[in-house]
């Protein structure tokens, strides 16, 4: 792990923007270059990049070893996720694509395509549930209309769902597809996003039988599409599940790595085997080998069975803009004798956790920083269900759930300003 020493204040507008500003940093050019053997170019992954982070890599000669920025911006519309999907036999949820100018033109496209009367509709870019609306009236479309009126949209039947994430890996021998896992959608004590993600689980009984086979199928049949669109790589899709009918749907496509990547690297498969993103890694090392994909993909069904583990993302819920000036430490936390949260020891890994009385934090902002609404306070990663299931696909924080998140907001205060600031971004970069 390591972070340039001298940061002068910038006001970040996005997380391509930190990353060009760390590439183009004196010190982690020289750290790069202390840490690579005379003679190989540099490998750089990365989350968010776009052209200009090209164009710098090309300029420092290094490698980024990910898909071109034009062809991932294109893939992350959901409207090109549904179209590409419904070629590849990946259907989603019953839906139009179209566009609407009011909400006499909406009710008119969902009753032409049979939606009915309760409807979710999407713009093509967005994430966590920010540009997903959910509208059963005209004073819901009046809410939402300004962020509709003029984009293409996807209208969709809303479905009772259970919501599944994967993360697989697009080679030139065929797509791995990780371990299933369940999402924590819209918890109110997690996100202020109506429908935005905040956290995973996985366990062996996410998706079992046909359920399972038949959204691996989906997964591969979709990689193999994008194959087409000249992808490779690592990318993570977002399965639906109809409890009513038990169908399975595509859902969203995040065309790289994902927040879902922490826990997906930790499983039973990535010490039997190898992670998921060693295979995006040996895609780019220009080499020759050979997989037999059926056979990992059947053999990772398997080690599935062993593993549990869960994450939860904080975010700032309350409607308040603060200076910080305490938070939790980024370390591994114990329930103590009588149940209290106690920080144990400083960590920057959560391998070694053995049970749920365990849990790591990584903390995002510190004293001095600022938190809002929305602002993204820290990572909780724990072993152990975060949710119980309440019946006919409805589920719920579990209390133990509650108890940390309650724990870990408990050590945060900060100072109200009286004047809104454009919130401050911490710079690093994780190397290894």
């Amino acid at each position: 792990m390591f972070t340039p020493a001298h940061k002068p204040y910038r006001e970040f507008e996005s997380g391509e923007e930190i990353n060009n500003w760390l590439l183009t940093n004196a010190e982690v050019r020289a750290y790069i270059d202390a840490a690579t053997p005379r003679g190989v170019r540099p490998k750089v992954a990365m989350v968010f990049f776009n052209s200009e982070t090209e164009d710098i890599c090309k300029e420092l000669g290094y490698d980024l070893i990910l898909p071109a920025a034009s062809l991932r911006q294109r893939l992350d519309s959901k409207i090109v996720t549904t179209r590409l999907g419904n070629e590849a036999g990946a259907p989603s949820v019953p839906n139009v694509l179209t566009r609407v100018d009011d909400w006499a033109g909406l009710q008119a496209v969902a009753e032409k395509a049979g939606l009915g009367d309760e409807l979710v509709v999407q713009t093509p870019y967005g994430d966590s549930g920010k540009t997903t609306f959910f509208i059963s009236s005209e004073a819901d479309w009046r809410k939402h209309s300004a962020d509709i009126v003029g984009e293409e949209i996807k209208v969709m039947r809303r479905i009772n769902n259970r919501p599944v994430a994967v993360e697989a890996v697009l080679t030139r021998c065929g797509t791995i597809v990780g371990p299933f896992m369940s999402e924590l959608i819209g918890y109110k004590r997690l996100t202020p996003a109506r429908g935005g993600w905040c956290g995973n689980e996985m366990f062996p009984e996410v998706l079992t039988g046909e359920s399972r086979r038949t959204a691996t199928q989906l997964v591969r049949r979709l990689g193999d599409r994008l194959a087409k669109e000249g992808y490779r790589g690592f990318f993570e899709v977002d399965v639906l599940v109809d409890t009513d009918t038990g169908e399975v749907y595509l859902g969203e496509l995040n065309p790289r790595i994902s927040g879902a990547s922490s826990i997906t690297n930790v499983t039973a498969g990535a010490y039997a085997d190898v992670p998921l993103f060693l295979f995006h890694i040996l895609e780019y090392m220009n080499v020759d080998f050979d997989l037999d994909v059926d056979e990992i993909n059947e053999r990772w069904e398997e080690l599935a069975s062993a593993d549990v583990w869960s994450q939860m993302v904080m975010k700032e819920t309350d409607d308040i803009v603060q200076r910080l000036t305490a938070t939790p430490r980024t370390g591994q936390y114990s329930l103590d004798a009588s149940g209290g949260l106690v920080f144990r020891r400083p960590a920057l890994d959560w391998h070694q956790l053995q049970n749920e009385r365990e849990a790591f934090f990584l903390r995002i902002y510190g004293p001095g920083d600022y938190r809002w609404k929305g602002a993204d306070l820290g990572v909780l990663v724990t072993k152990g269900r975060l949710q119980v299931d309440n019946g006919q696909g409805k589920s719920s924080l579990a209390i133990r759930a509650r108890h940390l998140i309650d724990s870990i907001r408990a050590e945060y205060a900060g100072t109200p300003i009286t004047e809104p600031a454009t919130p401050r971004t911490n710079v690093g970069v994780k190397s290894g």
